[in-house]
This record gives structure tokens, C-alpha cells and sequence, in this order.
């Protein structure tokens, strides 16, 4: 999910300077891929910045150990990218480009390394980016798209990804996309970096080993801090739909797992937060006719527990809060009592809470903070997620035209 960068999240000095970026700077960050193909298309997005993105040259090769982080490439897969026939590119403001396709096989839950040199960099401190990768990537000054390996003694590493947005793939028509907007719980808070261990990569790998949902593709729209009410860090979840599923190819089933940002960024008067959960429980019902408008169905999960022995080891913690949760998953799992609105329900929160202390996470899944679980916790939500989903609503929904 592209998202415009907080100033902490931009890359440090010297590739960050007064209204530059990037200058003379080659980027090379690993992906991991969902479904398998014999040709790739890469995506890069401007969306977010104020001025025009020069890319001056991209390659994309597989990584020396297969895995995501590693800074060296296998430089027999080495393979130049072009736009247009193009090897550069300016990517407008606001604007998103595709590159020509790559006759690339992938393997399902291989990981790619993409290397892209800014000779000009960007001439703003407004950029496009995702700072939740969990994914380590690497910049230099200087050229080194063919390079071997990031050596040079300039050479720095963050966990975040910059400008690339998307690797499309060529499959056949049987191949479909579950596209999953959501926050740092789905964006992997408290996973590892480099494990490609976030709940949703955990459920692929089940859907990969099940020959019913091995041809079903996995995008992760999630962001930290995201909300569905407001922007924020990130577009709001409501106001990205469009974008972040309905754009996208292929999509044939979507899920929202959002709404505890909301919850805890609002006041916690009684007021403020029958507000924040009667507007929550509109804008759920606007996301699901948006969505079913194209005959996709789409699943919600249960909104997790936030709860704390003090709001200081978590700022959300707070029994209005609380009564605001359990208001909303009661309408998810129940609608108005008559049967949930979606077309299907996982309760993360009955998976991941403290039998003796509901409001509070399960021990032995909380990450620390008592909001994001750990990987414990993602392995046991993918343990039970149930996959005969998309078998059931393999055929879609019915829509209005």
C-alpha cells in the first residue's frame, strides 16, 4: 500500500536533504511474491509526491540465498526493465507506472530483488513509500543497478520500501486475487523483519500447500496507524477502496480487518466514541456496497483486543474503549441480529485474546505492547482461517449493474 512518507520514515542523511531525496542513489529492495508466473510486471507509484519521479534505470534479478533482505543478487538472473521501451522513466505527480512485461518466472512465495538508480533523485521531501516493509532494503550513492552485491562504503539499510507499489504477474484466467485492507496488525507489527511472517503471508502459505487455493494471489493493503474514518498515515481505509481493491486485477475476493485505530485515536467521553462507532458502522456498510457493487464478496475479521494494566504501556487502553470494541465486533459477527453484513466473518478476537481477561491479548501472543500481536499470534490466527471461504464464494456474489 503506498502511503506518503512521515518525515521519520524518510531515508536518513545524506540521501535525505532540504527538499531532495535519493540524489544519485541507487535503492535495492526484496519482495516476496504470492502466486507463481512466467512473466512480471513491476509498479512504481508517485502518489504521493509533489513533484515529478525521474528513474533513471531498474533491474530486477533474484537474491543470492532466495530470501527477502539479502543485499546481493544471482547475476545470471540479472534482467534490465523498460517503460514503453524505455530503460527510464518521469513518473508524474500523483501518478503510477508499469513497467513492460519480463519474461521472469517466478516461483509461488519467491522473493525478487528490484534495484533502481535516481540520478536526479526527487526534488522533494514528499514521497511515496511503505515504511512497514518488514523487509530490509538498501541504498547507495552511484550506480549499481548490475551490481553483485550493495558493497560500496556508502551503503546504508532500513526496513522500509520506497517508490516500488506492486509486481503484477501473467497467469491464466483460473488465477484469481484476495486483496486485504487492513493496518499494522496486517502489515505485519511484531513480526519479523525479513520472515515474511505476517498473518497473511502465513495463511498463504496454507492456501499454497491446498490445490483448491493455490491459484488465488494474496495483495496486503495495510498500513500502519491506518484508519477508515481518517487519513492519517495512509489514506483512509473507506476512501481507498477504490484504489487499493477495486483497481487492482484480478481481485475476485476481498477482506477489512481495520477500526482499532479509530477506536483509539478518538477521545474517550462516551460521546466521542458513540460516535466513532456509529460512524464506523456506516462507513463498514458503504465499503461492502462498494465492493459488492463489482459482484466480489468480502469477509471482515473481528477487531482484536487493545486492552493494558495501564494506558501508559498502551495509549489505547481505556473501558470506554473497550465497550466501543466489543459494540462493533457485535455488529460484525451479528449486523442489527438478523446476520452479519459480510459475506463472511473470522473473529481474530476469539482467536487471540486472554480467555481469563478478554479485553486484554492472550500472553503468549502479545508482542509487548498489548496491540500487536507476535508471531505466535499470527500463526495461530492463519492456523484457523478458514480456506473453504473461497471454494464458497468462488462464483462471487450478486451486484447492482
Amino acid at each position: 500500500m503506498p502511503q506518503l512518507t512521515e518525515y521519520t520514515n524518510l531515508p536518513p542523511p545524506p540521501f535525505n536533504q532540504s527538499n531532495l531525496v535519493f540524489y544519485n542513489s541507487t535503492l535495492r529492495q526484496t519482495l516476496h511474491m504470492s502466486v507463481g508466473g512466467e512473466q512480471i510486471r513491476l509498479e512504481f507509484s508517485n502518489a504521493f509526491g509533489t513533484v515529478d519521479l525521474p528513474i533513471t534505470a531498474v533491474t530486477v534479478a533474484l537474491p543470492s540465498n532466495g530470501s527477502s533482505g539479502d543485499s546481493a543478487i544471482k547475476t545470471e538472473t540479472l534482467q534490465p526493465v523498460t517503460f514503453s521501451g524505455n530503460s527510464s522513466i518521469i513518473v508524474p505527480n500523483g501518478a503510477l507506472v508499469v513497467s513492460d512485461p519480463l519474461n521472469f518466472p517466478i516461483a509461488p512465495q519467491s522473493t525478487i530483488t528490484v534495484t533502481m538508480y535516481l540520478a536526479q533523485g526527487q526534488a522533494s521531501n514528499y514521497i511515496t513509500s511503505h515504511p512497514g516493509s518488514r523487509a530490509t532494503s538498501y541504498f547507495s550513492f552511484g550506480n549499481y543497478v548490475n551490481a553483485a552485491n550493495m558493497t560500496d562504503p556508502s551503503t546504508q539499510n532500513i526496513a522500509h520500501w520506497y517508490f516500488v507499489s506492486g509486481v503484477q504477474t501473467w497467469a491464466p484466467s483460473s488465477t484469481s486475487v484476495w486483496a486485504i485492507v487492513g493496518d499494522s496488525i496486517t502489515d505485519g507489527r511484531g513480526s519479523d523483519t525479513d520472515g515474511n511472517d505476517r498473518w497473511p503471508d502465513l495463511v498463504l502459505r496454507r492456501m499454497q500447500q491446498n490445490p483448491l487455493t493455490a491459484n488465488i494471489a494474496v495483495i496486503n493493503q495495510a498500513a500502519g496507524g491506518n484508519r477508515i474514518l481518517y487519513d492519517g498515515l495512509g489514506p483512509n481505509a473507506q476512501g481507498r477502496i477504490e484504489r487499493d481493491v477495486l483497481s487492482q486485477s484480478g481481485v475476485r475476493y476481498a477482506m477489512i480487518f481495520e477500526g482499532v485505530n479509530d477506536i483509539g485515536t478518538a477521545d474517550t467521553t462516551a460521546a466521542a466514541q458513540q460516535e466513532v462507532g456509529d460512524r464506523l458502522l456506516l462507513a463498514y456498510q458503504q465499503i461492502i456496497t462498494r465492493v459488492h457493487t463489482f459482484g466480489i464478496p468480502i469477509f471482515a475479521a473481528t477487531i482484536t483486543p487493545f486492552g493494558a494494566p495501564n494506558s501508559t504501556i498502551q495509549p489505547y487502553s481505556d473501558p470506554t474503549r473497550e465497550l466501543t470494541r466489543q459494540r462493533i465486533n457485535t455488529w460484525i459477527r451479528n449486523g442489527t441480529g438478523s446476520g452479519s453484513l459480510f459475506d463472511a466473518v473470522v473473529d481474530f478476537d476469539a482467536i487471540v485474546r486472554d480467555p481469563s481477561n478478554p479485553a486484554q491479548l492472550n500472553p503468549m501472543y502479545n508482542s509487548g505492547d498489548y496491540l500487536h500481536p507476535n508471531v505466535a499470534g499470527y500463526t495461530a490466527i492463519a492456523n484457523v482461517f478458514p480456506l473453504d471461504l473461497f471454494t464458497e464464494f468462488a462464483f462471487g456474489v450478486s451486484s447492482f449493474s
